[in-house]
């Protein structure tokens, strides 16, 4: 019976390799919010998670349109290393009321910038983290148009908005989905478990955010979690599937002979 060659070994391995990669590719193509989904009437914390998908430049800049059609009192950034967060706001048509005060205007746009040597790589995504509330009770979601620049000038916009039935668009925007709060009476836990409830900063939000950004860190390190779970997967997969392939050549090698 004859040995299989070592460099037919490790072209298998390659090949089971590169189509997990494949495979896995998709989920990290678009710019998207991250959790996907938060409570009506609440406070949640959340990610717009940004791939790099250029092979030759890096992402230096992220804007993130706000939607004003429906309005958040409060919206706020975690500072990140190397990079500098400006928040823009304007003026309300009508104002809204949040428990029980008028608010006259709201974050339209977050310009996050990279500082000096720092970028988004080709093979690599970043994670810009805001708290957000309250969200709307009369709507099931939020779009947050998204421009994405590079450092060699070019600019990706994900503003196109997914519609029923049809095919998803070539660049669409991040969505948060919302779903009814417990009970239906639009004024449920944000997300994970927190609750809209006066603050001591008398604006009654304070507490909220602070609770769904502690939720938050839990939901990151389930997170973590799942992904170095899903990375020991890949790699058995990847041991199994040339197991496989050295066992059936192995056999045929021995039906030969």
């Amino acid at each position: 019976m004859r040995s299989l060659p070592t460099r037919r070994i490790a072209a298998a391995v390659a090949a089971a390799a590169t189509s997990v990669v494949v495979l896995a590719g998709p989920a990290f193509a678009h710019v998207t919010v991250n959790p996907g989904t938060a409570s009506q009437g609440g406070y949640t914390a959340v990610d717009f998670r940004v791939p790099n998908e250029s092979d030759t430049a890096s992402t230096v800049k992220l804007e993130v349109n706000l939607p004003l059609d429906h309005p958040l009192a409060s919206v706020r950034t975690l500072p990140m290393p190397g990079w500098t967060a400006t928040v823009e706001k304007a003026k309300l048509d009508k104002p809204i009321k949040v428990h029980g005060n008028d608010v006259n205007e709201a974050v339209s746009k977050i310009t996050w910038t990279a500082d000096a040597g720092i970028k988004i790589a080709p093979g690599q995504f970043q994670e810009f983290r805001v708290s957000l509330g309250p969200l709307p009770t009369d709507s099931d979601s939020l779009v947050f148009k998204a421009l994405q620049s590079y450092d060699n000038g070019d600019i990706v916009r994900w503003i196109d908005e997914s519609k029923d039935g049809q095919p998803e668009p070539a660049h669409p925007a991040p969505v948060l989905k919302l779903t009814k709060a417990a009970g239906g009476d639009g004024h449920g836990d944000g997300h994970g478990g927190v609750t809209a409830s006066p603050a001591a900063d008398g604006h009654g939000h304070g507490d909220s955010e602070d609770q769904a950004q502690a939720s938050y860190g839990g939901k990151k390190s389930s997170d973590s979690t799942a992904r170095v779970l899903g990375v020991v997967g890949i790699v058995v997969g990847v041991i199994g599937t040339a197991v496989g392939v050295l066992g059936l050549r192995r056999k045929s090698s021995g039906s030969a002979s």
